[in-house]
């Protein structure tokens, strides 16, 4: 959308020309910085915010001998955890949702490693962005996740959100995956659950740091009438409201995008009342690094299907955790090539 010049009107214009208040500083950095130009103007409106979270089966922990009531904080304790998990007769220990965004991207700034060069693609030259994602780090989280899934303690479930409703049901007891899943959980999940904070490699320098933003924004597209965007500022400032956003972040699940957002939910009691709807907010408020605010790269929906057909050969035992990543940068890396030569090196 960034790229398509001329398609888009910048959301700060449209309030402006409509008289609306419109201040970026009083969204989530982590999630005003995504949609903002390098020149600084925030381009389109953050709506459905995500981010990464971690889910377990509390029921599954108890019967397994674990602590139903802590959730395993590095990624050798979640490896330990889904050993005892298979060994009490659990079927699906682990699994996880939407692979490139949870176990590379949200990863990586977790991690405060690069994803891309470029600052993930978000500098001022970010067309000239590589992918970086076959670092030893890297590498050695996918080979962990290789071995759990021959002992059959990791257990894929397909692409996208394809896995999230095997956590629902009960049949697998961990998850990352979006905290805009929250709202199926809480209706749907018939045994006691848990949210908690991703995973992290404890001996990684500055890990955990943030995670990365998912879900959608809302663009207005060019070449409507003056009264039309007039509307759309009107519906903008609608959903600006602090209680709107409050109202939908504790339904959904999916963050409440302002600070103020965040400060009534809190006020109100609803975090005490339910413990860990707090995890996706203070995951993405705290301090970005150029390694951590955000993953920006051209062609990028085509590099996720790369992703997904790269990784689905590591868990299907056909190729190293090395060969895939070294596959998933080469070919990733041609298509930020093209996009480069199809955007004349401006971005």
């Amino acid at each position: 959308m960034m790229a398509s010049k001329g398609a888009t009107v910048p959301v700060a214009k449209v309030m402006s020309d409509a008289g609306q208040t419109f201040d970026p500083s009083t969204y989530i950095p982590a999630v005003a910085g995504y949609y903002t130009a390098p020149n600084g103007q925030m381009l389109s409106f953050p709506f459905n915010s995500s981010t990464t979270i971690f889910y377990f089966n509390k029921d599954a922990f108890a019967k397994a001998g674990l602590n139903a009531d802590k959730a395993p904080a590095t990624w050798p304790e979640v490896f330990e955890a889904a050993k005892k998990l298979k060994a009490s007769g659990h079927s699906c220990p682990m699994t996880l949702a939407w692979q490139g965004w949870t176990q590379l991207e949200s990863f990586s700034t977790w991690h405060n490693v690069e994803f891309a060069t470029e600052q993930n693609g978000l500098s001022k030259d970010g067309y000239k962005a590589r992918m970086k994602i076959n670092s030893p780090l890297h590498t050695k989280h996918i080979e962990n996740l290789s071995v759990a899934a021959k002992a059959g303690e990791f257990i894929y479930k397909g692409r996208g959100s394809d896995a999230q409703a095997s956590f629902t049901s009960g049949e697998c007891a961990m998850i990352q995956t979006s905290s805009g899943f929250y709202g199926d959980v809480a209706k749907n999940a018939k045994f006691k659950y848990g949210l908690a904070s991703l995973p992290y490699y404890a001996d990684v320098k500055g890990a955990p740091q943030n995670t990365v933003i998912g879900g959608a924004s809302l663009w207005v597209m060019a070449g409507k009438k003056p009264a039309e965007y007039k509307g759309v500022a009107e519906f903008f400032n609608f959903l600006s409201q602090t209680k709107v956003q409050a109202a939908s972040h504790q339904r959904t699940g999916y963050l409440p995008i302002t600070l103020a957002a965040y400060d009534l939910t809190d006020k109100s009691g609803f975090y005490q009342k339910n413990p860990g709807t707090d995890i996706a907010v203070t995951q993405m408020i705290r301090k970005t690094t150029d390694k951590s605010r955000g993953i920006r790269l051209g062609n990028y929906v085509q590099i996720r299907t790369i992703e997904d057909e790269e990784l689905e050969q590591v868990w299907a035992g056909k190729k190293t955790a090395k060969q895939a990543l070294d596959s998933i940068v080469s070919r990733g890396n041609e298509l930020l090539a093209r996009f480069e030569a199809a955007n004349g090196g401006k971005k």
